[in-house]
């Protein structure tokens, strides 16, 4: 089909093309193969009179009018396949969909016992696919196309449409034999002598309880890093280290790992999770099924 005669085939190579920013991968998720594909950039170069796509190292980048067209061909082709759609739309008791949740091992150890009960309650053929969080999900909103969901805290921009699913707060773990340790708490001088293990993200953004520690001038001794909170109460046990991490996933681990979980020197930090999608899905029924139902679960927490 042409309209304007220009082929409209070429919208959907044209949006693999600007979201994916390569034309390999363009060409891999549209099933063209690369001479294919590159043909098919070369049309669209001379529409628009435009490179489009332009070398930048190993890898390509968007000119200004590319980065322009992109939210335009998004719903343009979002329009065109709403009104093609002959289905009824989504149906969880009858749905055999799977969906692809990014996640953290904090998030997994909080919402996936629940929400999986759930959804296999309202949904029993529907399945979760659960996956880390891809270093590189800050850099754009490519990325999220590849996933219905990514649940992760607030405040490390990453792209996409958010919305707060619930908060949690941070506390201290430590040994119960740690001689700094009275009364269940840790005062703030004893924390700064303390040696620390902590957990990181891959993400160049700091959580809020070491903004929190950095604003009171609290300089940690660092011995052990991990990758997730979920090591920490292991690495912790048997040892004179402190570590902080959120209580729901502390307390939770806290007896089966042999540490005690106690009140922070920093007062009240907050650690706020959201989940985020990409736009072009925000009218996709099934993940507004998803969204709704994970919002029945957080709201359950305790």
């Amino acid at each position: 089909m042409a309209i304007g005669g220009v082929d409209l085939n070429l919208l959907v190579t044209l949006r693999a093309l600007l979201e994916e920013g390569n034309v390999t991968r363009a060409g891999t998720r549209v099933g063209m193969s690369q001479p294919a594909m590159s043909i098919a950039l070369g049309r669209l170069r001379r529409h628009y009179q435009d490179e489009l796509l332009v070398r930048s190292g190993r890898d390509y980048s968007l000119t200004p009018l590319a980065k322009a067209l992109l939210p335009s061909v998004q719903e343009s082709l979002r329009l065109i396949e709403t009104a093609l759609d002959r289905s009824e739309g989504f149906v969880p008791a009858t749905s055999t969909r799977t969906f692809s949740i990014i996640l953290s091992d904090y998030s997994i150890m909080v919402l996936i016992e629940p929400l999986l009960g759930r959804v296999h309650e309202l949904a029993p053929g529907v399945g979760l696919e659960l996956s880390p969080i891809p270093p590189d999900m800050q850099e754009s909103d490519r990325g999220l196309l590849q996933h219905d969901l990514l649940i992760a805290p607030m405040g490390f921009r990453f792209p996409g449409r958010s919305e707060v699913i619930f908060r949690d707060r941070f506390v201290c773990i430590a040994d119960p034999g740690n001689p700094r340790l009275r009364d269940g708490s840790i005062s703030l001088e004893d924390f700064g002598k303390l040696p620390h293990a902590i957990a990181v993200s891959g993400h160049a953004a700091q959580y809020p309880a070491e903004r929190a520690l950095d604003e009171l001038g609290v300089a940690r001794d660092v011995r052990v890093t991990t990758v997730g909170w979920l090591p920490l109460p292991f690495v912790v046990a048997g040892t004179d280290l402190v570590a902080v991490l959120p209580e729901r996933l502390a307390r939770r681990v806290a007896a089966a790992a042999g540490v005690v979980v106690a009140e922070p020197p920093f007062g009240r930090v907050e650690l706020v999770e959201a989940a985020w999608w990409h736009p072009m899905r925000t009218a996709d029924p099934a993940l507004a099924w998803l969204r709704t139902v994970l919002a029945q679960v957080t709201q359950a927490l305790k």
